[in-house]
This record gives C-alpha cells, structure tokens and sequence, in this order.
C-alpha cells in the first residue's frame, strides 16, 4: 500500500516535470552540445525559445527520493529515455556513479530506475550518476554521457537532541523575577531548509513554578522571586526540545538542569541562648580555654564569618575572646590567673557580629547579636603560698651553731587554711649547714659557717599541708654570710729572690705583697716589719711602702755565696682586721754569680751540690724489686693449687649439699656412687644419719658376732679377701659423714697366695660357682647389675 502511493506521487511528479520541462536553468539540464547536465546561475528568457532552438536527445524527469522509505518494492525514481530510442531494442541504457548498481539500478531497455535500498538524507543527501545510451549490439554510444543528480528528499525522522546536557546552573538567592539562570539548546539532524523538521520550540516539563524557559531561544530564568536557599537550595528542571515548532507529530528531547542557589548575606547571626553558664577550676592556667560559645547564621562560607567580641563585664582584662575560623565559635581565652577567694564569678556580655554584611539585605535588620556570659570559678585545694616567695637572710661566719637567722612564712590560699609544716630541700643544702623549725619557719644554723668557702646559700623551702602533703608550695631562702677577720694575710705569691754577690749596700733585691681570703668593707691595709729574731740583723732590711707592698734592700755588699748561699728571712705582715691578725712568711734569698749586668748565672752551686745513687745501687734495688714480685707469683701460685679435702666436717652432709645446692654429681649413667630414685624425690624429708641409698645390713658369707669382728687369720684364705671388702663396703656406707665414694674407696689390702676364685665378672660367666647371691635382687636399683651378674645360676641369662 506504501508502496503504490509513492509510486503514484513519483509519476505525478514525472507528469508536472514534463509539463514544465527545465523552466529554470537552476535545474539540472542537459548541454546539448556536450551532452553533461549542468547548472546554470541564470534562468534563459524563454524556455520554449530555448527548445525550438536546440535539438534534445535525453528526456527526463528531475529526480527526487523520499529518505527512509521501507516499501517491500524498489522504490520508482524516474526514467531516462533518448529520442534515438524507437522502442525497437536497439538501444540500452547505462547508469554509472554513486551508488550505481548497489543503490540504484537502471532498466537497460525502458531506462526506468529505482532505488534498492533505504537511502537516509542525514548521510549523504544527494547522489551524483552518470547516464549513457549505448547500441545494444555493437556497445557503441548513441548518445553523449550525461551527469545528473538523485536529490534526497528530507523528512522528520531525527528528535531534537540535547549536545551539552545535562546542564549545571546556579543563580544567587533571593533574586529578582526574571533573573536569567542559563540558556539551553538543542539541535535537529533533520534539512533546516526544508519544511519544519528542523525547527524547535522549547518548553519547561518539570521545574514550574520556580523557572520558566523562552520558547524560541531557550533562555532559563527566575519565574518566583526572593527564592531562599535557606529553605530549598536546589532544583532539578527538565526542558523539552519539540520539532516541527512544537506541533502534534514532532519529535522532541528532553535534558535535566540541575539550578542550585548559591548563597548571600541575608540572615544575620543569632544567639541560641540570652544566657550561659560555664564553671572553671581556679587553677586553670593562663591562655587555656574557659568556654566556647557560637551564634547560628544560617548563611554560609564568608556570608557566615563572624567576629566577637566582649563589649562590657566586670573582672577587666580577665579573658578575651577570639574567632575559631574552622567552626566561626567564639573562643573565651583566661587572660590572668584566677583566685576563688578573691573573687568566685565573672560576668561577660558578649557580642557576634557578621564580616561581610550586604547593603541590599540590610533592610532585614542588624547583623550582629549579644548574649550574657557568667564564668562561675571553683575552689581547688592549692599549695601553700609564700608571703615573700623570696627571703634574704644574714648571718655572720662566726655565728654559733643553733643561731637563728629568719623566718619564713606561708599560708593555705584555701578557705580551709590549714596548718603548714616547713622543710628544707636539702638538695640545695647538700652539706646541711641550715634547720628550719617544721612548725614557726624559723631558719637556723646546723654547722659552723665559712665565708670564704660559701659566700652565699640559696635554699629552697617547701611548705606542706599537713592534712595533704601532696600540695607542697616552694620558697627561696638566699642566705648571705658575713665576713669577719679570721684569715692572716700571706704573701701573694711565693717569691724566688735572687742576690747577686757584687750587690751594693741599700740595694732593693725584692718588692712583696700580701694577700688576704677575707673582704673587709674598707678593703685590706696591710704592714710589713721583719720578724724580731732578724729584726737587727746586719744583711738586709725591710721598707714599708704604705701601699699594701713592702720593698727588700741590702744593709752591705760582698755577699758569697761560698760563705752562704741562701739567707732565709721572716717577714711579718699584719692586716687592719678587728682584731688584727698576722703571720710570718719566710722569704729566700738565694746568693748568685751574676755578671756585669746583674744577671744571675748561677746560684747556690757550691753550698748545693747535688748527689745521687750510683749507677750499682741502683741495680741492686731493682735486683730486689724483681726478687719480691717472683716470691709473690709462687706463693699466689702455691695456694690456687692447693687441693680441698675430699671429706668435710663430720657434721655436713655432702649428699644434701649436692641435693639442696645443684652441685653437679656423676649423672644418671653414674649408678654405683647415687641411688638416682632417692635424688629424684628431693621432696621427701630424711634423717640425716641414715644412709638411704644402700641396704642397712651387708650379709657376710659367714655368721659371727655383730660385736666381734672376725680375724682374718681363722678364716679360710679364699674368703679373707672377699671379706675384708665386704667390712670395708659397710664401714663406708654406715659412715653418715662420708660422701658415697663407693667406687674410690682404696681398701690397700692384699690378700696372700688365696686360692680363692675371682670375682670378677669377666670370668663369672666359666665358675662353677655354687655360691647363692639372689639376696642381691632385694637390695635396690643400686644393686640391679650385681643382681644380674651374680644372682641367677644360669650364665647365660646374665646377657638377657
């Protein structure tokens, strides 16, 4: 049925393209004298002039093909036909070109041709052919070839679509009606030049009443005014784009803008409450945090900084408060220590007001807003405080011991005020010079002081609660010691004075002064006189030079040192203390040869020779030196060599000394010397008299009185051996102070000519022994190997 429509609208075309053949050189025609199609910019004066005037070979139609035609049939497209054509079948039609044979084919005998498949304009929207007639038997053109073009023909089968979308948009709150939010587009594959397919309107499916959007230009804008982002801060819009300017039978497309308020200064900040209350404790250091505090603004971002500030309060410059620019709170920051029992509360009233406040908003009233603060201070239990953290004290360096110096004082800051007992750190008194009294704070002196050693002590005191000793408060005790005269002065250095044996009469050989360890406050004034036993001697005499120095001249010449080469002088200085005090110095002159120019070459030679150990002396003390240390090294030695006693004292037992103190014994291997059952139960509480590791009784092969000891000459000489052993083996494990050196025992007895057999084990296996020794079984683990050596008849269960 589709089919046969457009077949009948395709021939009506042919039918008016016959009717008004080329009526316009705009359409596609044919150069008669090249036989191409062209297209002529300009249209001739008269086509039927034209057609009287030239000669046309081709007839045809003007072609045009529907786009997405979906007939079963191949659709008509128009048809070609030559006037040499007589309808005879000599002549054959040939299409070449674009989409020749695979698009459009071509009738060879009637030139009738159609198009094969489904042709879409928005691909490619015209075709370009070549037609020519040829004759069917030789192949040879009747006509020129001629170009010419299958035009398609556009419909509506493209939506409009949306290349940007979705859209993200925003517009400030509280904006005027009207006020443009974004501008949407959209676009049509289908032929603009042709028809309405291509033609859009838009329109707002989701989003009304908030925004509306312009038909024709697809502008976006407020259609509410004084939208608050406080309420809803964003909109979700879907916009429609409808062809065909938006009649019934176009087809549209749709995007989503997403319109998002973005914010402005509009609210002010509040207080959540008129009042607040915070507590502290009094002991809260300084720049801590006393509270936080935050006035709401609804606002964002820089719309919701604010700042604040304390605007009146008692307590001055108490606290401050500050601006956390993370969380815009108000931060209240102790600027002083705080003092319960001076004062208990503080009162604040507070202010928060926006930085960045907009003119256009301001119609809604004061950005800012106030609020009442009460810091309420709690008591803590605080040390002792010191009324002077810092006591200076005098005493003099002669004071007694027990002499009070001061008094220190404290008190409890709390309302408790509780009693306080005083102490000296003694870490700053390490030689305990210093008492304080534990109750009055009185300091005093423990030893005798010495100025010239400390002149100054500086003690630390501690004042402690008595009802809680962990709250200790500290004081300085700065404890200075007055000087008094107690040192004589002394000379200065120790001086070496040269006198040179060609000295003149009045010469001054020396200039001495004195030194004294205590600070008088007028400073030192020291006299110089020589001692009274020299006082009128004949070889020198002392000048007192008034200015703490003393000069040393010769009362003759002719000084030899031969005769005497050193002079010892005392020299008595005494200081301006009260009591005065001095001292006797000794000074030396030592007599030299000098030449011309005084200077000494050499002194005291002669009186002063020097001696020393010859080179023999010498030898022998090193002789005995090296003698001493060999006697030393073999004694040492001797001793480190010499051997312990095997047996201790009688009354220690070494088998508890092995057991209770981990000495090392022979191991588990060494059967004969430990019974190891009794070593593994260490637990088990033993008479120390009593050897538990052998049987109590040892049988002897004959039967006498216990009270007796057998004589070995009246026994037979093959069991004077055997028992004598047996009596040793019993005196060493009876014996309660003997270690078990069972297997060390020397029994140092020799037995003469006994015809007695061995007992070895090694030949126990060839004796045909008929001696009984099953007895061995009942005497122990230790007594197991003897057991199966001796104690069954058969030799060859020995070996089982």
């Amino acid at each position: 049925m589709m089919g046969g429509r457009c077949s009948g609208i395709c021939r009506a075309l042919a039918l008016l393209a016959l009717l008004f053949p080329l009526r316009e050189r705009g359409c596609w025609g044919l150069n008669p004298s090249s036989g191409d199609l062209e297209k002529s910019p300009h249209s001739d004066p008269d086509p039927w002039e034209a057609l009287l005037r030239h000669k046309r070979s081709w007839v045809w139609n003007q072609f045009f093909v529907l786009e997405e035609y979906t007939g079963n049939e191949p659709l008509y497209v128009g048809k070609l036909h030559s006037d040499v054509d007589k309808g005879d079948g000599k002549v054959k039609y040939v299409l070449t070109g674009e989409g020749a044979t695979s698009i459009f084919t071509i009738d060879e005998n009637t030139g009738d041709i159609h198009a094969t498949k489904r042709l879409d304009r928005e691909a490619q929207p015209y075709y370009t052919l070549q037609a020519q007639a040829v004759d069917r038997v030789t192949n040879i053109p009747v006509e020129p070839r001629s170009e010419f073009v299958v035009k398609v023909q556009d419909i509506n089968d493209n939506e409009p679509k949306f290349l940007d979308g979705p859209y993200l948009a925003g517009v400030p709150e509280m904006s005027p009606l009207g006020t443009m939010v974004v501008q949407v587009a959209a676009t049509d594959a289908d032929d603009p030049t042709y028809g309405n397919s291509a033609r859009v309107v838009y329109s707002i499916t989701h989003g009304q009443p908030y925004f509306s959007v312009e038909p024709k230009t697809g502008v976006i804008r407020t259609a509410l005014p004084n939208m608050d982002r406080e309420t809803r801060d964003q909109y979700v819009l879907v916009i429609q784009a409808k062809d065909m300017v938006g009649q019934n039978g176009g087809l549209s497309g749709t995007t989503s803008v997403t319109v998002t308020l973005t914010d402005v200064n509009d609210n002010p900040p509040r207080f959540t409450h008129k009042n607040y209350q915070y507590t502290v404790l009094e002991s809260l250091p300084v720049q801590s945090v006393v509270a936080r505090i935050k006035a709401a603004d609804a606002d964002i971002g820089s719309n919701a900084e604010m700042d604040y500030r304390i605007m009146d309060g008692d307590g001055p410059g108490m606290f401050n408060i500050t601006t956390d620019e993370n969380t815009q709170d108000g931060v209240i920051i102790l600027l002083k220590p705080l003092d319960f029992e001076t004062k208990s509360s503080f009162f604040l009233r507070i202010e928060a007001t926006n930085r960045n406040i907009d003119s256009n908003f301001l119609s809604l009233g004061p950005f800012s807003d106030t609020t009442s603060v009460k810091v309420m201070v709690e008591d803590v239990n605080e040390p002792p405080v010191f009324s002077t953290p810092l006591s200076k004290m005098v005493v003099s360096e002669d004071a007694r011991v027990g002499t009070s110096i001061g008094r220190v004082s404290a008190h409890d800051p709390d309302n408790s005020n509780n009693a306080i007992r005083y102490s000296i750190d003694r870490n700053t008194d390490l030689e305990r010079f210093f008492n304080v009294d534990a109750l009055s704070g009185v300091i005093s002196t423990a030893k005798p002081l010495d100025r010239e050693a400390n002149l100054v002590h500086n003690l630390t005191i501690f004042a402690i609660e008595s009802q809680d000793p962990t709250q200790i408060g500290k004081g300085i005790a700065l404890i200075t010691v007055l000087d008094i005269n107690d040192n004589a002065p002394v000379f200065a250095i120790d001086y070496e004075t040269l006198l040179c044996e060609n000295a003149m009469p009045g010469q001054v050989i020396q200039t001495i002064s004195a030194v004294d360890k205590d600070e008088p406050l007028s400073g030192h004034r020291f006299y110089f006189a020589l001692a009274a036993p020299v006082a009128g001697n004949l070889n020198f005499t002392l000048r007192d030079n008034k200015d703490n120095t003393a000069s040393i001249l010769t009362k003759r010449g002719g000084f030899r040192r031969r005769e005497q080469a050193v002079y010892r002088l005392p020299v008595l200085i005494v200081d301006s203390g009260s009591p005065a005090l001095s001292s006797t110095n000794t000074l030396s002159v030592r007599v030299c040869d000098c030449d011309s120019d005084g200077v000494a070459l050499s002194c005291g030679a002669v009186a002063y020779t020097a001696t020393g150990l010859s080179t023999g002396a010498l030898l022998a003390i090193l002789g005995c030196i090296i003698t001493l240390l060999v006697m030393v090294l073999l004694i040492v030695t001797m001793r480190r060599r010499r051997k312990e006693p095997l047996i201790l004292e009688e009354e220690r037992d070494i088998r508890e000394n092995i057991v209770r103190y981990d000495d090392e014994g022979g191991g588990e291997e060494d059967t004969e010397a430990f019974d190891m059952v009794t070593l593994r139960n260490l637990n088990v509480i033993r008479d120390p008299n009593v050897r538990r590791d052998v049987t109590p009784d040892t049988p002897t092969f004959f039967h006498y009185p216990s009270t007796t000891r057998p004589s070995y000459k009246s026994l037979p000489d093959n069991v004077v051996f055997r028992e004598f052993i047996w009596e040793r083996l019993k005196d060493a494990d009876v014996d309660p102070s003997a270690p078990p050196y069972d297997s060390l025992q020397t029994y140092a007895f020799e037995g003469s000519g006994s015809v007695a057999e061995s007992l070895s084990s090694l030949e126990s296996l060839s004796t045909d022994s008929d001696q009984n020794y099953d007895y061995l079984s009942n005497w122990g683990p230790r007594f197991k190997k003897l057991a199966d050596l001796y104690g069954n008849s058969d030799g060859t269960s020995v070996f089982s």
